[in-house]
Formats: structure tokens, sequence, C-alpha cells
């Protein structure tokens, strides 16, 4: 009959010879159960490495024998849906934009499709939601104020071209004078006809400069707001008579806008997405609550 052998003494076990504040290390063997899931984790490594993708080099990595692809998976998926809605995204692009929305089917789909690429493209500026950023210059999506003019084809034209670019010789463009900065105006003009800007948009205001201010106005600035301060869409002046501000509404904000002349700029879409795409957010944003 066997017997189990005696423990080793600690005069039988050997030591590692590190010796820190007379506490000696025991040169004690690993238990055999951790040494051989140590062992298997380096073959599977090994596997692994050689069949998928693993080493990163210069311009990508290691194919692996599989040639495994994460990326060429979700190009293949794109794909797949692109081909699933290629007749459907005809449809959108050939029917007239103002009979989309009378297509159940065509205004689902353009909804849909104009919401994702809202989220992706246009959100970073006029926010998720569409009603501007907190920064001033990022204009509301969802009330009746546009510069360019709201109706589908207004906005798809915006979309398309883009508003103040260098890159499409299509894009709306409008150019407001620096009246300060360019020395245009004396300080008592810009000062009047602040005042008259204020007063047509009903706020309060400095009655004394009304007068000088409105001679400054129709000298000035009535050829592209008009006489009234009502704005022209054709030139993309805004409408100044009533409290949707693009750079705010105050006396101090007016003062910049006149003295400095702020126009921001919007790039020409017509280059990065398709003209399916284009004209879904342009139905999505048409349907949000504002144009016309």
């Amino acid at each position: 009959m066997s017997r189990r052998p005696a423990p080793r003494t600690e005069e039988d076990r050997r030591t590692t010879g590190h010796v820190w504040d007379g506490i000696e290390e025991w040169d004690n063997p690993m238990p055999r159960w951790w040494l051989w899931t140590f062992y298997a984790t380096i073959v599977w490594a090994l596997i692994y490495v050689i069949l998928f993708p693993a080493w990163p080099l210069v311009t990508g990595a290691t194919p692996g024998l599989l040639g495994f692809s994460t990326r060429a998976n979700v190009a293949a998926e794109i794909q797949r849906f692109d081909a699933a809605n290629a007749p459907i995204r005809e449809r959108l692009v050939a029917a007239d934009l103002d009979a989309i929305a009378s297509d159940p089917e065509l205004l689902s789909f353009a909804n849909n499709a104009g919401a994702a690429v809202f989220r992706s493209h246009c959100s970073q500026c006029h926010g998720s939601g569409a009603a501007g950023v907190a920064a001033k210059g990022y204009p509301n999506l969802l009330d009746d104020d546009w510069i360019w003019g709201g109706e589908m084809a207004d906005i798809h034209l915006t979309i398309t071209h883009g508003i103040r670019n260098t890159t499409d010789p299509d894009a709306r463009y409008s150019e407001m004078p620096a009246f300060g900065r360019d020395e245009l105006l004396e300080p008592e003009q810009i000062a009047a006809v602040v005042e008259h800007v204020l007063a047509i948009s009903g706020q309060d205001h400095d009655a004394a400069l009304l007068a000088d201010g409105a001679v400054v106005y129709a000298e000035n600035c009535a050829s592209c707001h008009g006489e009234e301060g009502k704005g022209d869409r054709e030139l993309g002046a805004p409408n100044l008579t009533d409290a949707i501000w693009l750079y705010g509404g105050d006396r101090e904000s007016i003062a910049y806008q006149v003295v400095n002349a702020r126009a921001g700029v919007m790039p020409n879409w017509n280059t990065r997405l398709s003209e399916a795409d284009i004209r879904s957010v342009a139905v999505y944003v048409h349907g949000l609550g504002g144009g016309e």
C-alpha cells in the first residue's frame, strides 16, 4: 500500500536567494493547472496571429490566412442595403420635390433617410434638434425666418450649393459691407442707424437719433434690406423687423454687425452627398415645422 510523501520541511525547500529585511522568498513550483492554462493562452495567441489580422503595419495590418476584415463586412452590409434601397432612391430623385409629400412611401423613406443624414452632417452646426446651437451665427431651422427662402426648392438649392463657400461657383452669396471697420460710416452714423433698426424691430430705442438713423438707413441699407427693413431673399438680406436675429438683436450685437459685418459659411453638399441624400434631408428639414 502506497503512502503519501511527508510534507517538505523548511530545510528541504529551496529559495530564490532573494532576501528582504530578513524575509526569504521560497522557490515553490507553480500549480500545474495554472501552467497549462498559461501555455494554452500562448498557443491560442499564436493561432490568432496566424489566422486573423494582428500586427499593425504602415498602411494596414497583417491580413491573416482567413482574410477576415470588419471593414469589408461593414462595406458589404452597406452595399447590401444600398442595393435594397436603390429602387426607392431612384424614385426619390425622379420625383418632383413638391410632390414627395403626397406619396406616403416616398415621404416616409425621405424623412428617415434625411434624419440620418442630418444627424451625421448637419447637427454639428444646426444642433441635434435643428434649433441651432448656443453660439451665435448658427441658424434655427424650426422657425419661418429663412434668409434664402424656406420652400422645398429653396432648401434643396441651399443644401446643394451651400452659402458663401469658395468651392461651388453656384453657392448662394451675399456680403454686407463692414461699415465701421472699413470706415464707410462715421461712429455717429452707426449709432444712429442702430437706433433706427431697434425702432423698426419694435425694441426700446433712442428717439432723438431716429431721424438721423432713418437717413443713414435709406442711403446705405435699404437697397438690400428694403425700405421697411423686411429683407430680400433674392439677395440673402435678412428681415430686420422681426424678433429673430442670427447674430443677436440687442443694441450691442446690432452695432457689432454694422461695424464688422459677420457672415457665415455653409459648405456645398453636392460633392459629398448623393442627390437622393440631399433631397431626403431637404424633405426632413422642411417637415420639422419651419420652412414654408
